[in-house]
């Protein structure tokens, strides 16, 4: 069940980051989706996931010692967070796990109305944080389609993080690629 789940709400925000679908159609289709598919009733998808948001953000998941990295880094490079994750969740496991306090600034794709891989997301990012050298920023994320595609379109570094060693079956430009966060000192 979990296992449809995932396929379902993945092809939701790929379809968000074609700029298919709004954000909403999302958060409530794939949960309409999903229970029409399970037998459940799906008028409960708008209800469920409000509270699905407010419970995802209890779920931390601190991958490699990720804290004490981002901590390690702090006064030496600008972090910031930059995520199409909802700001309910989003605030909230920033905040639980303490990474929120050590980051530069936090964008959320919500907040700024614009979603990665989006050029136009990047460009509000740089707008806020003062001028750049793209050639010296740098995105880490785990997702082709939103971290990776948005860091070619903006012209930054991309650093594909991946630990489950798959397979990239695109023609994206992937600067660097990494199983372990901690490769990221090396690469600074």
């Amino acid at each position: 069940m979990l296992e449809r789940y995932s396929q379902i709400n993945k092809s939701y925000w790929e379809r968000l980051e074609r700029k298919e679908l709004t954000r909403q159609e999302v958060l409530v289709g794939r949960f309409q989706e999903f229970f029409e598919a399970e037998g459940l009733d799906p008028a409960v998808a708008a209800e469920f996931n409000e509270r699905y948001q407010l419970s995802l953000g209890d779920t931390i998941v601190l991958r490699d010692d990720s804290y004490n990295l981002v901590k390690s880094l702090g006064g030496k490079v600008k972090q910031y967070v930059v995520s199409n994750g909802t700001v309910a969740a989003q605030s909230k496991k920033l905040r639980l796990s303490g990474l929120g306090e050590l980051m530069d600034g936090i964008f959320l794709s919500e907040e700024l109305g614009i979603e990665k891989p989006d050029v136009r997301f990047f460009d509000k990012v740089f707008e806020e944080i003062g001028p750049v050298d793209k050639g010296q920023v740098m995105i880490v994320g785990d997702s082709l389609t939103s971290d990776i595609q948005g860091g070619n379109h903006a012209g930054i570094v991309t650093c594909w993080y991946n630990p489950e060693k798959k397979l990239c079956q695109s023609n994206l430009k992937i600067d660097h690629e990494i199983a372990d966060l901690h490769a990221i000192y090396d690469l600074l």
